[in-house]
């Protein structure tokens, strides 16, 4: 049983700037798993923080909860144009995933937003709203990651089919979604290859999803792609960090090697997806039962 006093040491790290930003990581998400008004109000309060990489991990897991209750904060982050552009695009994307149409006008209104990873984003999500809307009532299937993703799986098998939609630019953006989750729930090297040519496409936004499925797929094959991503200055912040947080989660040598090099980035949200994603490789690798272990931390500080 959790005790509104743990709920609220637990938040109380996650608001904390004097501390680690690993340690904050893991008390969001603690608040996730454990959800209700009391760990959605913890989390909004966050929103003031200066890092955009704790604010973009602050919506995506407001998202991931799927309670209408958090409908208010994020539709602030969204319209809020003095946040992040990654922030206010995952406040969008998060929108989409809680699902409720009573959204779906503003989403089209930000679907012509000036920053073009919020307008792909908001076109993204009322796409899903429309589909959720065509499944009438019908329940949605949740796929092996457990995730609340921008768009369903294609219902293409066909490796070589879903590789050719995934990297077809003039398809719609939410059709090479749809193959991008299809291919990663079909999982292997061949489809983890595939996924990582998507890492050259045009789109910025299209590029971090990229690395945010092969994160969850943890397959080795990608590491190459997904380091190299992370070491061209040129790229866009937000690929980077999500590839950084890849390398976290598939944790091998070189993944280890590839992040060490890059946690004194001169690009902050980059500096701090590898602090971040050393200390989800160090979870990976040891004998820790689970990352969100914001309690356990507070049950047994001197552990």
């Amino acid at each position: 049983m959790v005790t509104e006093q743990e709920v609220e040491a637990v938040g109380q790290t996650l608001v904390d700037p004097q501390q680690p930003l690993q340690a904050r990581f893991r008390a969001l998400f603690t608040l996730r798993g454990l959800g209700g008004p009391v760990a959605i109000s913890w989390i909004s309060r966050a929103f003031d923080d200066d890092s955009a990489l704790l604010k973009h991990e602050l919506a995506y897991c407001l998202g991931q909860m799927q309670d209408r209750r958090a409908i208010p904060v994020l539709l602030d982050v969204l319209r809020d144009t003095r946040q992040e552009p990654m922030v206010r695009h995952e406040a969008g994307e998060a929108l989409g995933a809680i699902g409720d149409p009573e959204v779906l006008e503003i989403l089209k209104q930000y679907s012509t937003d000036p920053v073009v990873e919020v307008a792909e984003t908001c076109q993204l999500a009322v796409r899903r709203l429309e589909w959720l809307q065509q499944q009438s009532g019908e329940s949605v299937v949740r796929g092996p990651y457990l995730s609340v993703d921008p768009a369903p799986p294609a219902e293409e098998h066909d490796l070589g089919q879903l590789r050719e939609a995934l990297l077809d630019e003039t398809r719609p953006l939410f059709d090479r979604y749809r193959a991008m989750f299809a291919l990663r729930d079909a999982g292997g090297k061949e489809a983890a290859l595939a996924l990582a040519e998507g890492l050259r496409c045009g789109s910025a936004l299209f590029r971090h999803e990229i690395g945010y499925v092969l994160g969850q797929m943890q397959h080795e094959a990608a590491v190459p792609q997904l380091a190299a991503a992370l070491a061209q200055p040129t790229e866009n912040p937000m690929v980077r960090h999500e590839c950084a947080e890849a390398l976290g989660a598939i944790a091998r040598p070189a993944c280890l090697a590839a992040l060490r090099a890059h946690v004194a980035d001169p690009e902050r949200v980059v500096r701090e997806s590898c602090e971040v994603a050393l200390d989800m490789y160090e979870y990976e690798t040891g004998s820790t039962f689970q990352y969100a272990d914001g309690l356990e931390r507070l049950r047994s500080p001197l552990s």
